[in-house]
């Protein structure tokens, strides 16, 4: 837990700031900004908050699988008005392979971004550096993240999208795999279309130069609190597309070239 100089927020109303948003997630509901309830709101709380509502749901009976990364690239930063990365965790039931029908009423304000996993077949730590990240990462796959965001998304801020465990609902894999040597994880393109129409495309070295470089600030944010990234973990590595709006009944297809496409369907 951060020390008291680095938290605005007393306990109780941590704790009821998670419950609120575990209810939120059950419900498919919305609820108003944390950070203009509590403008004394710090990010060390918010981190807080998204780490009870992590303890509600692990107390459910669902496992984590990995983790996200958030915010990382320009495109995201300035669509978002955030300045700085924020980070979630992934659970066993957010996890769908591409082809899958995702239940459109299962998540609120439904969008879509498009992002690299890096699965890893080693731990990472404090002072990983992206020489370790790519060392220690046995598969990279082509995903989409759907977002499902509980808190009012206009004037959100990075204290918001923190306690919102990241507006992660799930992710969707692609079957190609790769070795991080076998491909220049810089200039891995995408092209995402909805019903056939094309709306997006992006590079990968829009994640901050290059995508594992988020992953190494990620280890580094998690040993900073005696944490860190697991070997079997997934790591969302951030997004180098803008989110794109998902209406009920919606084909998603994202076409990765060499790495095939990933695909999903909003029933």
């Amino acid at each position: 837990m951060a020390s008291a100089s680095q938290r605005g927020l007393d306990d109780a109303t941590v704790e009821a700031l998670a419950d609120e948003l575990a209810e939120a997630t059950r419900t498919r509901g919305i609820v108003e900004r944390p950070s203009a309830r509590h403008p004394a709101m710090t990010v060390d709380d918010s981190y807080a908050v998204q780490r009870i509502w992590r303890s509600r749901r692990e107390a459910d009976g669902h496992r984590i699988v990995g983790r996200k990364i958030g915010l990382t690239s320009r495109v995201m930063q300035v669509a978002t008005g955030i300045t700085e990365p924020d980070y979630g965790v992934i659970f066993d039931d957010q996890v769908f392979a591409s082809g899958s029908t995702l239940e459109h009423g299962r998540y609120a304000n439904v969008r879509v971004e498009v992002e690299l996993a890096f699965v890893l077949g080693a731990p990472l730590g404090a002072g990983a550096t992206e020489d370790d990240v790519l060392a220690a990462t046995e598969w990279v796959v082509p995903a989409l993240e759907v977002l499902d965001s509980h808190i009012r998304l206009e004037g959100r801020t990075i204290v918001d999208t923190i306690s919102d465990n990241a507006a992660l609902g799930a992710m969707v894999l692609g079957e190609t795999r790769v070795r991080p040597a076998d491909v220049d994880l810089r200039w891995i393109g995408a092209m995402l279309s909805r019903n056939g129409e094309i709306e997006d495309s992006g590079v990968s070295g829009a994640v901050l130069g290059h995508p594992a470089r988020g992953v190494a600030w990620l280890a580094g944010k998690l040993g900073a609190h005696g944490d860190r990234l697991e070997a079997g973990e997934i790591v969302l590595a951030g997004s180098f597309t803008k989110p794109m709006w998902v209406e009920r009944g919606d084909e998603i297809s994202c076409d990765y070239r060499e790495l095939g496409a990933v695909t999903c369907r909003f029933d």
